[in-house]
């Protein structure tokens, strides 16, 4: 079975010497995907923000916020070299590279390294800031920065490492993930079903359900995500050429799709689409081509979001029935609709999109076993890195709020600020302080 070789070797600066030369096209690309990305965590605040109580939406947006402090000095001490460091073994890099010494100057394919790098920080960044939607409303501050500090270095870095360096055990089985169906959304899906079980629930859930207190706002942010995702998966080519292009197609096509098919689902089941199920479709077609975009057709990126969309919407409708008090539905709509992704690229990937891929409708039934596999093995890493990571963090600190702050709002308790000022009948703000 023809492997990935050739791209992971160009993930980790590997290749052959004559394309040790940087690229003045590619490298530009890369730097505006760059910029679309790091719009995508901003943009994932908004969007949850807006999903959240009046009185929480501070805190919820910090916490993405915070993932970007987090995740880009981690990435820079430890991260980095964890993932893609040379001499390393199949689970983890070399540590060469720590403090991303030996990267300035280098090249990777044809980038600058140090590009290469801050490319990857920000799908660890964006990562941990999804993982967040599954704990707001009742996680402590503090303990979210400590448990998110472990879990970029002990569960993202090793997956990534596991599937896009040449060094990789997933990556010599031959796993096909063109931009994180696994690194970034089976794992934050899965890590947030497990944060959600061991914090539990928010107080009064599931008889009291908190209702998103500003649908606007989710829209906004729905925007953001859509526009940043085209360079999360396009520029996951690493070059400006016609995959990159191919996957920029697939990637709207999906999110096309999986908006659609949800608004019609909630037309069949409840007479009327809503604006935040129209959203929530768009994101998970987006997260379902993530694996996919690189390797399938824009007709199969249809297939993609359709099917990702239908899955995903009947689990949210059945939630309460299935899942603990997951807030934002982070493993239903990346959990999930990451697996649903991973699944069909070993169905749908042809080499006339990529000569790399090779899935069931091109012949090769077995790499519909190595995509499961891939998704055991970050669901694995994910579940119990989180849940070890958490228990760390609970010697330290308490992980939630106190009930009487959860039902005044953690935004006051854990910032002294309010999203949306209380004013006193003279005008000034009403202080309240801390419990």
């Amino acid at each position: 079975m023809k492997r990935l070789l050739p791209l992971l070797a160009l993930l980790a600066g590997t290749a052959s010497a004559q394309t040790h030369q940087i690229n003045g096209a590619d490298t530009a690309f890369i730097l505006v995907a760059c910029a679309l990305v790091m719009l995508m965590t901003p943009g994932l605040a908004i969007f949850y923000g807006g999903l959240v109580r009046a009185s929480s939406v501070l805190n919820t947006m910090m916490m993405s916020f915070a993932a970007m402090g987090i995740a880009g000095v981690a990435w820079v001490a430890v991260g980095y070299t964890l993932a893609f460091g040379p001499g390393g073994n199949a689970l983890f890099g070399g540590l060469s590279q720590a403090g991303l010494s030996n990267t300035i100057g280098g090249v990777t394919g044809t980038l600058p390294t140090p590009l290469f790098a801050i490319f990857q920080i920000l799908f660890a960044v964006i990562t941990l800031a999804v993982v967040s939607g599954s704990v707001v409303e009742r996680m402590r501050f503090l303990a979210f920065v400590l448990f998110g500090t472990l879990w970029v270095l002990f569960v993202y870095a090793p997956l990534a490492h596991w599937v896009w360096s040449p060094d990789g055990w997933l990556n010599h089985l031959g796993l096909l993930d063109f931009a994180g169906g696994t690194v970034v959304e089976v794992a934050s899906g899965v890590s947030g079903l497990v944060a959600a079980l061991v914090l539990g629930p928010r107080f009064g859930f599931p008889r009291y359900v908190s209702i998103p207190h500003n649908v606007p706002l989710v829209l906004l942010g729905t925007g953001l995500l859509w526009f940043g995702w085209l360079g999360f998966n396009a520029g996951s080519a690493l070059a400006a050429n016609g995959v990159a292009a191919t996957a920029l197609l697939n990637t709207n096509s999906a999110a096309a799709a999986a908006l659609l098919v949800w608004m019609l689902w909630e037309t069949a089941r409840n007479g009327k689409p809503t604006a935040v199920g129209a959203a929530t479709g768009a994101v998970v077609g987006l997260v379902a081509i993530t694996p996919a975009c690189g390797f399938v057709t824009p007709g199969g990126a249809l297939l993609v979001g359709a099917v990702a969309s239908t899955v995903s919407y009947f689990l949210v409708a059945n939630k309460h029935r299935l899942f603990p008090d997951d807030a934002l539905d982070v493993f239903a709509c990346h959990g999930v609709a990451g697996i649903v992704g991973t699944l069909l690229t070993g169905v749908l990937a042809v080499p006339a999109v990529n000569a790399l891929g090779h899935g069931l409708v091109a012949g090769n039934g077995r790499q519909v076993l190595v995509q499961l596999v891939g998704v055991l093995a970050a669901a694995a890493l994910a579940g119990g890195g989180t849940f070890l990571s958490l228990k760390l963090v609970a010697l330290l600190t308490p992980l939630r709020m106190t009930e009487k702050q959860e039902v005044r709002g953690i935004d006051l308790s854990s910032h002294q600020e309010e999203g949306y000022e209380t004013e006193s009948p003279l005008g000034a703000p009403v202080f309240v302080g801390h419990d």
